[in-house]
């Protein structure tokens, strides 16, 4: 089973360097150009030191003076041949560099940019170590044999071409040469079979040790709150500990096969000198021929075990090449659609939910119902409220509505166009999501709102900003919008980065704006402000006022997922969802007269918010004491 494995693997790398000349056939060409050029003239160096010994060097001794002309043209040949060989060498390795560097240029692209493609579900199912191996590890693995590749080409075609040489110099020259060349080929490919295993479990190790260091290092508030420091240590060193025991597994072949891949070239040196010494007493060959020869199986040995490297390195890259395909080949993406909408259509837009139904994959791959038959509509220009209690399915409908994910039945329409239909552009410029988890860049606060889109200046910047009640704080900063604020905004309180990741959608002016629990971090005063601007026009902004002075009406439809009751009492239309149905729809006193579970959800929000609110007074007056 080992051997049919190890087997599977070989040829299944092959087919793996195949993709990569079939990719990069040019460079390739060059590389192995260069690779050959060295290796024939590996063998024509052999035979000029050869015929200097023989012709130059012999001579001038049993002369005992040496002859100028001879040995300028001695030094001349090596010259030329040392030249040629350094040609060689540079075409051999700038190729070979280009072609891996490319190719893992490419496929860190192609990676990405299928990140990209499939949906959240998709990248709920795999840990973020996992991917960002994928797209430098794996990517690395799968196409490291492309370095040493040209020069194991080079060299196969300098063992014909040696082989050729051997029997035009004596038949038992190539008898060595047919013995100890395919007895080197042989034992890399033992090695290679004996290696694979090995590689692939290291290339695993590689992978979860990444995926745990990952989860480690970013729920790290966690780790430390919680007092895990030790058990998240004691497990990041059991994974590391099985990848040193694997890479230890590797080197220890490798310190077994890479001897004896040494010794055989010399084995034929001592042959070939053994052998050599009779054929030259019995007058079958000169000592131009032996010393050709000689040098020949001397020098054979480190271009040899280029084969050797390409063959070990298969394994592994067999291993990168199949966890790129898991992400290269994986279904569900969410291609765009060709439509789209009028660029210079500003104001409100009207989003309609008409019986979508919704599930994620579970791990048996069947999707879990969460939304059944979901319809409602938020008209133009208005704020509906999206309320329910945990788990109703709040948050996917938010995720829907941005195309986050598409519904397994029904259809979800912006301004009457399915939101499939709509283009990649269309769809970030009329929709913009902010989630309860804001996301900050390591970056300053100007390029965390403009995210370098087109046309917003930083009077744009600042609109944004007042209208997230931004303004205050940003200006407070020591650098103003140039203030770095850290990875993940960690300078800045959960609030600062709610209320920045609103300005930062804001700031691009989309038509809908949905807000899945985007202010929870917010004072409620502060939350209230903010809603009452967004649905009273942009403050400061250039359409602030209409042209006869008065205010305009909201810039963009609102769907809030809301908990406060302020909020909630804010919104023109309250739809209340229960395991993933539409209870009732109707403005908040309605709710609260004609619908039983949705009043005692909301003064059950209530509740927690006065005992909130009563616990930070309590806080206070400790503080101030």
């Amino acid at each position: 089973m080992a051997t049919k494995t190890s087997r599977d693997v070989l040829g299944r790398g092959i087919r793996v360097l195949g993709r990569a000349i079939r990719e990069e056939p040019r460079i390739f060409t060059v590389a192995v150009a260069g690779s050959v050029l060295f290796g024939l003239l590996i063998i024509a160096n052999a035979y000029v030191v050869g015929a200097v010994v023989g012709k130059v060097v012999v001579p001038a001794f049993a002369r005992g003076r040496a002859d100028t002309g001879l040995v300028a043209l001695a030094a001349a040949a090596l010259l030329a041949v040392s030249v040629l060989r350094v040609v060689g060498i540079v075409g051999r390795r700038l190729g070979a560099g280009y072609m891996q560097y490319r190719l893992q240029a490419a496929y860190r692209r192609r990676v990405t940019r299928r990140y990209l493609e499939l949906p959240l579900s998709w990248h709920h199912r795999h840990a973020t170590g996992t991917l960002l191996s994928n797209a430098n590890s794996d990517v690395e693995a799968a196409w490291f044999p492309i370095a040493p590749l040209p020069f194991a080409v080079g060299t196969l075609v300098m063992l014909v071409a040696a082989i050729g040489s051997l029997l035009a110099t004596d038949w038992v020259f190539a008898l060595v040469g047919l013995t100890i060349f395919p007895a080197l080929f042989a034992l890399n490919v033992v090695y290679s079979r004996r290696m694979a295993p090995r590689q692939a479990r290291a290339q695993r190790m590689r992978a979860e040790v990444s995926a745990i260091a990952h989860e480690s290092f970013d729920g790290a508030l966690v780790v430390k709150t919680m007092g895990r420091e030790a058990q998240e240590t004691a497990r990041f060193a059991a994974r590391a500990a099985e990848l040193r025991d694997a890479l230890i597994s590797v080197g220890r072949l490798r310190g077994l096969f890479d001897p004896m891949l040494e010794t055989l070239p010399s084995i034929g040196t001592l042959a070939v000198l053994v052998v050599g010494a009779v054929r030259l007493r019995e007058g079958a060959i000169t000592i131009t021929e032996l010393v050709s020869v000689a040098f020949l199986f001397t020098v054979l040995a480190f271009p040899v075990r280029a084969v050797g490297w390409v063959l070990a390195e298969l394994p592994r890259s067999v291993a990168g090449w199949d966890r790129l395909q898991d992400v290269l080949t994986a279904t569900g993406e969410m291609p765009y659609g060709d439509t789209a909408l009028d660029p210079d259509r500003r104001g409100p837009a009207e989003l309609v939910l008409d019986g979508v139904t919704f599930g994620y994959p579970s791990a048996a791959d069947e999707a879990v119902p969460v939304l059944r038959d979901v319809s409602f509509r938020v008209p133009a220009g208005r704020t509906v409220a999206l309320v329910g209690p945990t788990g109703s399915g709040k948050s996917t409908i938010a995720s829907l509505t941005a195309r986050l994910v598409d519904p397994d039945h029904g259809t979800i329409a912006l301004d009457g166009i399915d939101l499939r239909s709509l283009t990649a552009g269309s769809l970030a410029g009329n929709i913009a999501l902010v989630a309860q988890v804001p996301f900050v860049f390591d970056d300053t606060v100007r390029a965390n709102i403009t995210l370098d889109r087109p046309g917003i200046t930083d009077r744009d910047v600042w609109a944004a900003l007042r209208l997230a009640e931004a303004a205050g704080f940003v200006e407070a900063l020591p650098d103003g919008l140039d203030t770095m604020v850290g990875e993940r905004g960690t300078s800045l309180s959960g609030g600062q980065r709610q209320r920045l990741t609103l300005a930062r959608a804001l700031a691009g002016r989309p038509r809908l704006l949905v807000l899945d629990d985007a202010t929870s971090a917010v004072d409620p005063r502060v939350e209230a402000a903010i809603l009452a601007a967004l649905r009273g026009g942009r403050d400061g902004g250039p359409d602030a006022v209409t042209p006869d002075g008065g205010p305009t009406g909201p810039a963009a439809s609102i769907l809030v997922v809301a908990y406060r009751r302020a909020t909630i009492a804010l919104a023109d239309e309250v739809v209340y969802v229960e395991q993933g149905r539409v209870i009732a729809r109707g403005t908040h006193q309605t709710l609260l007269a004609t619908t039983p579970g949705y009043a005692d959800l909301v003064t059950a929000y209530e509740k927690a918010e006065a005992e909130r609110d009563r616990r930070h007074e309590e806080e206070a007056e400790v503080a101030v004491q």
